[in-house]
């Protein structure tokens, strides 16, 4: 009764969300541990996946962006980031960028602005932020730095969680996400500020 009311009240379910995120740290924290190349490959993997939500938001505005060429460059861009570090990042986005303007040029000047402002959008939200996770787990410390912005993330998302569900009674944005409250943005910053004070004084 205490989970539904909980479910009820967020928006969203507990316990599900719960044992989601402990996956998805043990299967981190393995690839970290023992064969860290197989991290990058599980970015770009959810980039793929991210890619394919964000594409089809933009084309409920009737808003085309290519998903195949997004794809290819987040799986390039997390090549590069792993291979060749943050120029290898740099070089990847700039390449990225070049490609698919001239792809979307190919299809005609109809709606070119809004096509390539929502591609640059996309590539630069998704694959080339996300290179910096890999960038993080590249040196002999990386397992150390991405747990550290797992707990980071973590920390942000849990607490604002439950100090939302307690507390929360003043809405951010209601017309947008009503179950987010200025009390639970309170709680985000203040657990994550411990978290990261912790993360920092005994992981790294």
């Amino acid at each position: 009764a205490i989970n539904e009311a909980i479910n009820k009240r967020a928006g969203r379910k507990l316990l599900p969300s719960i044992a989601t995120s402990l996956s998805l740290m043990a299967g981190v924290w393995a690839l970290l541990k023992y064969f860290p190349a197989g991290f990058a490959a599980l970015v770009a993997l959810a980039l793929v996946l991210a890619i394919k939500e964000l594409a089809h938001a933009f084309s409920s505005t009737d808003t085309y962006v290519s998903k195949r060429s997004l794809m290819i460059s987040a799986v390039g861009l997390s090549a590069g980031a792993w291979f060749g570090g943050i120029r290898g990042l740099a070089i990847g986005l700039g390449i990225a960028l070049c490609l698919m303007l001239i792809a979307l040029l190919r299809k005609g000047p109809h709606g070119f602005v809004k096509s390539a402002s929502a591609s640059v959008f996309a590539l630069v939200y998704l694959p080339f932020l996300a290179g910096f996770l890999i960038l993080l787990a590249r040196p002999s410390n990386g397992l150390e730095r991405v747990m550290t912005f797992v707990i980071l993330v973590s920390c942000n998302d849990t607490f604002g969680y439950v100090v939302g569900v307690l507390l929360g009674k003043h809405p951010m944005v209601p017309t947008i996400s009503p179950k987010k409250s200025w009390e639970g943005l309170v709680g985000s910053i203040i657990f994550t500020a411990i978290g990261g004070y912790l993360s920092f004084k005994y992981l790294l």
